[in-house]
C-alpha cells in the first residue's frame, strides 16, 4: 500500500497523539472497553455526542482536528493490517458525510438561547 508521507511539526504531531490518546484512553475505555480496532463504528457517538459533551475544549475546529487525528490513526491502522480497508472507507465516509452535523450540534450546544436538550441532540 502506497500512503502519502507527509513532514508534520513537533507541535502538530504531538496534537494527533493527544487527541487519538483522549479517544482511545477515555473515551473507548469510558464504559465497556473497546478495541481500538473495533472503534470505527463509534466515531459517530464521539464526534458527535460524547466529545461536545465531555471535552471541555469542545468546539467545531476541535471536532475536525479530532477527525484529522482519528483518520490518520486508522490510517496507520490499516497500513499495520489491523483494520480493513473496508472499515478505513468507512471511517473516511463517516466524517465526511456527518461532519456538517457534528459541527451543527456543537454550535447548538454552545447556543445559550436553547435550553432544551431535545433541540441539542436532535
Amino acid at each position: 500500500m502506497a500512503f502519502r508521507q507527509k513532514i508534520l511539526s513537533k507541535k502538530t504531531i504531538d496534537k494527533h497523539v493527544s487527541n487519538v490518546d483522549f479517544y482511545i484512553n477515555d473515551f473507548l475505555l469510558y464504559e465497556d472497553a473497546i478495541e481500538a480496532a473495533d472503534g470505527v463504528s463509534s466515531m459517530g457517538m464521539f464526534l458527535g455526542y460524547w466529545f461536545i459533551r465531555k471535552a471541555m475544549w469542545s468546539s467545531k475546529a476541535a471536532i475536525k482536528e479530532n477527525a484529522a487525528s482519528l483518520k490518520k490513526f486508522y490510517e496507520f491502522m490499516l497500513e499495520k493490517k489491523k483494520i480493513s480497508k473496508e472499515s478505513f472507507e468507512y471511517l473516511k465516509e463517516t466524517i465526511k458525510e456527518d461532519m456538517p452535523e457534528w459541527t451543527a450540534t456543537m454550535e447548538r450546544y454552545d447556543n445559550p438561547d436553547i435550553e432544551d436538550p431535545e433541540e441539542i441532540w436532535r
